[in-house]
């Protein structure tokens, strides 16, 4: 088995494998076979949302590449990696949450998903071209709590009140993108202290605490660990069920390791 000195990044240690399993295993409805072949599964979609290859390029040791996609988005379908992902967050340090977006360039083989279209999709075209944006919401630590997935031209302001709806935490951490009176006062009677600088225009001045707002800094960071898995980097699939579900699983290893 590998060790956290000879780290092969497609393979899961031990430890985080009995974590997932353990999880996996609370998920009614879903076929999990022997322990070994489900391992197996997982580490030849790891392999995937790592190296960012064509599903048809998965090395034959890997498992038939299209048994593992069929699974893989049967297992998207259902939403087995979102609540894999949930089960783990419930660990989340809550005493703070910060917010923010970036955009994904989308592959053109992303494009044409069947009896669908591209906003259904959650695609289109931002200033970078043909993409696709993540808006998310991590905790304390930063690690990622929700995602929601819309077109790269969308606002981050237009899903903020959808990313914080049911998160108790503090205190919500943001950039002056965010600096809307809807969402400031929604945050106000949720009872959650609005850390958001100002805009420059504002016609009524609001005090931020700066020092905290360098916290801030935790969910950049989040989005630059999950785009070292090159599969989230770029966006190659079609269907944004699929792409929520790498990104699930993108999140899920952010937790058990």
């Amino acid at each position: 088995m590998s060790t956290k000195a000879e780290r092969d990044y497609t393979k899961l240690l031990d430890e985080e494998w009995s974590m997932l399993l353990e999880k996996l295993k609370t998920i009614k409805g879903i076929y999990i076979g022997s322990e070994a072949g489900c391992r197996r599964f997982v580490e030849g979609v790891l392999w995937i949302l790592r190296s960012g290859a064509q599903w048809r390029l998965l090395p034959a040791e890997r498992g038939a590449w299209n048994s593992i996609f069929k699974r893989f988005s049967r297992w998207s379908q259902v939403g087995v990696w979102n609540y894999v992902h949930e089960l783990l967050s419930q660990r989340a340090d809550l005493q703070e949450v910060s917010i923010d977006g970036t955009v994904i360039r989308a592959h053109a083989c992303a494009a044409g998903a069947a009896s669908s279209n591209a906003e259904a999709e959650a695609l289109g075209k931002s200033r970078g071209g043909f993409s696709c944006k993540i808006h998310a919401v991590v905790d304390a630590l930063g690690l990622p709590l929700k995602f929601i997935l819309t077109g790269g031209q969308t606002a981050e302001i237009t899903q903020a009140i959808p990313l914080m709806s049911g998160i108790k935490t503090g205190a919500c951490l943001a950039d002056k993108g965010y600096d809307a009176d809807g969402f400031v006062e929604w945050l106000k009677a949720a009872g959650i202290e609005v850390i958001i600088p100002p805009k420059s225009n504002r016609k009524e001045p609001r005090a931020c605490d700066y020092s905290r707002y360098k916290e801030r800094h935790v969910v950049e960071c989040m989005f630059g660990k999950l785009k070292y898995f090159r599969r989230i980097a770029t966006r190659y699939e079609k269907k944004a069920i699929n792409f929520m579900g790498l990104l699930a699983l993108a999140a899920i290893m952010l937790w058990v390791r």
